[in-house]
């Protein structure tokens, strides 16, 4: 089935032919989800319930341009019939693989004395609502500036918070903030505005009746900014536009925009858990924005610098490790930071030669600075310019080479929007694959983009090197990503480690707290259709076996995502299909040990699967369990422990 799509011209067609009333109400295809949009003293506004009860309390809608004040002074003119929307579609990249979106929109004409002024389009699944803004040109006026949003969401109180601070701009190291690279607040009240910079998306809040609302946004490309959510008073947060400082300054935090335009969607899902995880509202509503030049390779591979860091960066070391992931069975290696100066151009493309006799590509690290932080790392000043960087991607493209990896933006200004699309369509011009780091969220991009593998936009692995905190908190903080930043896009993580050290002679270092079955569990749990694990090859003789089998095995593409239990930050059972091959992970990061019965319909009585558990000590151990008559199986799993049943 194919979405039902309207252009600006017809749409506006449509509204000619309506008539005007107060209010406009939109329900899900379930009738549980109801939104009213409506303008009351001229102020346009619209308000969210579930399940007959507020969830969204009166929240003001409207842009603030150069043409034109549109968030006072309207009034709503006319609307267009309510639209079914019926779409399948297929992305290999994310958490499911085939989707079945349906939904009702709905589009609703404000005008200002007298005059068109913008239409704001609703859209309302089973479990999302989404909104968004649309521009109109005139005969004299073909361009604006939007200089803000008046997008509003008014929350119960008692709400209580689950958020990311975004960073002060031009701090951290060597100047490269914000980065998204900020850890949580959980459980918190509302009113705080993080650091006093807002939060960044996506946005978790547990409501008084425990309904879970999860706020973000969709579609964002290089014709917008990257925003934030900021907190205006008690339980009311609005969208915010990047900060003056980020890009070192450089540019403007405006949008600048061609008429017609649109803006991106705002998204906000609602209800249980399960709708927070198995959500895939980020990919339903972007379009795609070119076609892919070639069928992309997602796979596993390994990663030296983790482990090694700087110093592995050489010709023998990453020799090494493609003999280790072609024991491994992984299809690629990624070579880190100072390639060009540690190893230089001529020898990377003998690896890529050795590495494609051994069935092993190679991804190439790169630094997008120009000119809007401090960070030395090469290669540098490539990425950033078009001319330069097409050069670089024709000498890839000619040796082989499976994607780049580039570090280090300088935040959500609509310049550094352009870079991050202008990479990826250059790069999609020559066959690689791109992965993101020190960057922002991706927003809807495995959609829009087809050669984006995953971007990180987290406190990823290199912190369980950087410090023993981050290894003590390894497991709260994975007990959150499969909630919050995860179930938005897909994350970069460079994690699974089954070194008890982070080191390269596995003896000294920062410890890992986890054990190796969750290690084996957050392979699963953290969604990348990329892997480039933190395994090292001494772990082909000084791990368990089953741990390297697992690792051997395990998938990094998805067919589809159950959540089974869990809360943020204590722990989470979930369930991801490959094939018709299911694996069912959980971890716990709560003092006191997690013993329950999970119920699991995709195994069938009395057959039997293999489950890898962990005991008090964390030591881990594999067996065969029989399901039982009522489809369940019981687990245990200590803190920092997971549980791991496949069949």
């Amino acid at each position: 089935m194919k979405r039902v799509l309207l252009s600006i011209s017809l749409i506006l067609g449509l509204l000619a032919t309506s008539n005007a009333q107060e209010s406009y109400t939109v329900k899900s295809p379930d009738g549980k989800i109801s939104v009213v949009v409506s303008a009351q003293n001229g102020k346009p506004q619209y308000t969210v319930a579930y399940d007959g009860k507020t969830v969204i309390a009166p929240s003001a809608l409207g842009v603030k341009t150069n043409i034109g004040d549109f968030t006072s002074g309207l009034k709503i003119d006319n609307s267009t019939a309510e639209i079914d929307i019926y779409n399948t579609y297929s992305l290999p990249n994310i958490k499911q693989s085939t989707v079945n979106d349906v939904a009702k929109s709905i589009l609703i004409d404000f005008s200002k004395d007298g005059k068109n002024s913008f239409h704001v389009v609703f859209r309302v699944s089973n479990r999302d609502v989404a909104f968004r803004y649309i521009l109109t040109d005139s005969k004299d006026t073909k361009v604006c500036v939007i200089n803000g949003e008046a997008s509003e969401f008014n929350l119960p109180d008692g709400t209580t918070t689950f958020l990311c601070p975004q960073a002060k701009p031009m701090g951290g190291f060597a100047r490269t903030s914000p980065s998204y690279e900020t850890p949580y607040t959980v459980d918190d009240a509302t009113g705080k505005n993080g650091w006093g910079n807002g939060y960044t998306f996506p946005c978790l809040f547990k409501e008084p009746d425990n309904t879970w609302v999860l706020i973000s946004e969709t579609g964002t490309d290089g014709k917008y900014v990257g925003c934030r959510l900021l907190n205006i008073g008690g339980p009311k947060y609005q969208i915010g536009f990047p900060q003056e400082e980020e890009l070192n300054g450089f540019g403007s935090t405006s949008v600048q925009m061609a008429l017609p335009g649109r803006t991106p969607w705002r998204t906000i899902t609602l209800g249980g858990l399960n709708n927070i995880v198995e959500t895939t509202v980020a990919f339903d509503l972007p379009e795609k924005r070119y076609e892919p030049s070639q069928k992309y390779i997602y796979s596993k591979g390994s990663w030296s610098w983790i482990i090694g860091m700087d110093p592995s960066c050489n010709y023998d070391e990453q020799k090494r490790y493609i003999d280790f992931s072609a024991a491994m069975g992984y299809q690629s290696v990624l070579i880190d930071a100072f390639w060009d100066s540690a190893i230089g151009y001529d020898k990377i493309a003998d690896l890529a030669k050795y590495g494609r006799e051994k069935g092993v590509g190679l991804f190439l690290w790169y630094n997008s600075n120009g000119s809007w932080n401090d960070a030395p790392q090469t290669p540098i000043g490539k990425m950033n310019n078009s001319r330069i960087r097409r050069q670089e991607m024709k000498w890839m493209q000619d040796n082989g080479i499976r994607g780049i990896k580039v570090d280090f933006f300088g935040g959500d200004k609509q310049q550094m929007l352009q870079l991050y699309e202008d990479i990826l369509s250059d790069a999609n011009d020559f066959g690689l694959l791109v992965i993101f780091h020190g960057c922002t969220l991706p927003r809807g991009w495995e959609k829009m983009f087809p050669n984006y593998a995953a971007s990180e936009a987290v406190l990823a692995s290199e912190n369980l090197h950087f410090g023993q905190g981050a290894c003590d908190n390894e497991a709260f903080n994975a007990c959150l990503h499969p909630f919050i930043r995860n179930t938005v896009g897909s994350m970069d993580f460079g994690g699974s480690a089954l070194n008890k050290f982070y080191s390269a002679d596995n003896k000294h270092g920062t410890v890992r707290r986890t054990s190796d079955v969750f290690a084996l569990a957050v392979a699963v749990l953290f969604q990348s259709a990329v892997q480039h694990f933190a395994l090292a090859p001494n772990n082909l003789t000084d791990a368990p076996a089953w741990a390297i089998d697992f690792m051997k095995k395990v998938p990094t593409t998805w067919d589809e995502v159950k959540f089974i239990d869990g809360y943020p930050g204590k722990y989470v059972i979930l369930a991801r299909r490959n094939g018709n091959k299911w694996f069912i992970v959980g971890i716990n990061a709560q003092k006191e040990t997690l013993k329950t019965t999970l119920t699991l319909p995709m195994f069938a009585a009395g057959s039997t699967v293999k489950q890898y558990s962990d005991d008090d000590q964390l030591n881990g151990s594999v067996k065969d369990v029989k399901v039982n008559k009522k489809q369940q199986v019981s687990i245990t799993i200590p803190c920092n422990g997971g549980v791991v049943i496949t069949q």
